[in-house]
């Protein structure tokens, strides 16, 4: 019989490409998503597997309703992917970040601990828990002091995955996943911002894109290649948690400058602090500028990953750099595509 895999935050980038990867090998794919005013199963529509899915309309906070999946249907593998994610929101919204990003996660742990002991579970962990990093690149082993309510609930996740292996002997495991961007990237995340927001300059000179800390290093990797990484994961003899990353890292400076080229925007930046200002030369206008609403209050300044652990064990590797990964997004943009 083929597998079957339950996935958490199915209508997200990840979810979205982690059930077309599993489709392609056969699984039968039970997707929970949250019920929503708004369409959060555009991205399956757009992959085109809408159609080859079990949907559920569930919130991973409803105890009973996880509990009787997990019964049910008995899984052999269960991806943990719904997740409150956007950072910025978490430093308002700290309380329900906490219950979507921790405490629901001890709940899907439990179940499957109580009626699917066999089940292996992954976790979807971040580099955001590093936060302010001991070392650098960043490691497995490396020391974890994240800087937002978003990362320290991961944290808590993170932590209550490992107990459950230890203390119960179940598969569980964590994914440690550096920044993962693609063209079914969300509005609110940085760099889907950045594309957006130059490509509707490029076409009217008008507008003006906002962002906050120019100097924020990020490790950027494909979503594509990353969800790949957690389906490995789940396949070895043994559970352990796994840095997922390029183990390159760019500013997001550097990232307004390539994306700029490839629409063929001759940026110059001007100014410093929060008057800084990226300029087109070619009509001296202003594309880019900084305002102070986008800074975190607690900000994780460099972030680049060691993923050597999976390279060895699971012969993973990065396929696309962040050059490519750009000019996805932006081809995606230009053909009038949005999320």
């Amino acid at each position: 019989m083929n597998k079957t895999a339950i996935i958490t935050g199915i209508g997200g980038q990840d979810g979205s490409y982690l059930a077309k990867n599993l489709l392609e090998k056969d699984y039968r794919v039970i997707g929970v998503s949250r019920r929503s005013s708004v369409d959060n199963l555009l991205r399956l529509r757009t992959l085109g597997i809408l159609d080859e899915v079990e949907l559920i309309s569930s919130d991973i906070q409803e105890h009973l309703s996880i509990q009787e999946l997990i019964r049910e249907t008995k899984p052999e593998e269960f991806y943990n992917l719904a997740a409150q994610s956007y950072v910025v929101d978490s430093f308002t919204n700290p309380l329900y970040t906490s219950n979507i990003n921790a405490i629901a996660v001890l709940n899907i742990l439990e179940s499957i601990r109580i009626y699917s002991p066999d089940t292996r579970f992954y976790q979807a962990s971040t580099s955001e828990m590093f936060g302010k990093v001991s070392e650098t690149p960043q490691k497995e082993t490396t020391s974890l002091h994240p800087r937002s309510p978003y990362g320290v609930a991961k944290l808590y996740a993170h932590h209550a995955t490992i107990n459950y292996r230890e203390s119960y002997n179940l598969f569980a495991c964590s994914g440690i996943l550096f920044n993962h961007e693609s063209p079914l990237r969300g509005g609110n995340f940085v760099t889907k911002k950045i594309v957006e927001g130059l490509v509707n300059f490029k076409e009217d000179n008008s507008s003006i894109l906002e962002l906050g800390n120019l100097e924020a290093k990020r490790d950027w990797g494909y979503a594509v290649d990353y969800v790949e990484a957690m389906r490995l994961m789940l396949q070895i003899d043994s559970p352990e948690d796994f840095v997922i990353s390029t183990g390159e890292t760019k500013s997001i400076k550097e990232f307004c400058n390539i994306v700029a080229s490839l629409l063929g925007i001759d940026l110059f930046w001007e100014g410093s602090g929060i008057d800084e200002k990226g300029i087109d030369k070619k009509n001296n206008r202003t594309c880019i500028s900084i305002n102070e609403i986008h800074f975190r209050p607690a900000e994780v300044d460099l972030l680049l990953g060691d993923s050597s652990k999976a390279k060895q064990i699971l012969n993973w590797t990065s396929e696309v750099n962040l050059e490519g990964l750009a000019k996805l997004m932006v081809d995606f943009e230009l053909n009038g595509k949005k999320f």
